[in-house]
């Protein structure tokens, strides 16, 4: 993507809000995520506002940001964030290969729009074990990002969600 996109601040928000629409920031809290100016990150904010991509609304001095859901371009938008991240050919080759899988979390930095190099996933269902670690295999040398898999049953999923194990917000794809 940077080839296609010049900023890369610009391509780390994309990420960060588009991965999962529920994430909202602001901008002292995206500038100590990056490691980078408040300036480069209000340029870049300015622009995907102004673009229509980011809605904001302020609550007193602090304004938060998000992804605009309504934008026609959207789906698109997440669709290449789903390809960049390598997210969409995980859930696919998931789903398709895996047993008899109910559902797929994911988890930790990644469901919170921060591009940490580790996706955490959560899968819910009967899955085999050598079939999961030759798929993690795969996928990870096609998007450069490690991968970790926690395989739970439906009742011990509920468990964990009874007990507020996960911290939202989560994105979540169904096998149905």
């Amino acid at each position: 993507m940077e080839g296609i996109i010049g900023s890369k601040t610009r391509i780390r928000l994309l990420v960060k809000f588009f991965l999962n629409p529920a994430v909202t920031s602001y901008l002292r809290e995206i500038a100590a995520e990056f490691g980078e100016s408040t300036n480069g990150i209000r340029l870049e904010l300015n622009r995907l506002s102004e673009a229509g991509l980011l809605e904001s609304s302020a609550n007193g001095k602090t304004v938060r940001y998000r992804a605009n859901d309504r934008h026609p371009l959207y789906p698109e938008i997440k669709a290449i964030v789903g390809k960049y991240t390598g997210l969409d050919a995980l859930a696919q080759q998931v789903f398709q290969r895996l047993g008899d899988l109910k559902a797929a979390y994911l988890v930790g930095d990644y469901a919170q729009g921060k591009d940490s190099g580790i996706i955490d996933v959560v899968l819910v269902g009967k899955v085999d074990d050598l079939v999961l670690r030759e798929l993690v295999q795969k996928v990870e040398s096609l998007i450069t990002r490690r991968i970790r898999c926690l395989a739970v049953s439906p009742a011990e999923w509920q468990k964990l969600v009874d007990k507020q194990t996960f911290v939202r917000p989560m994105l979540a794809w169904s096998a149905e």
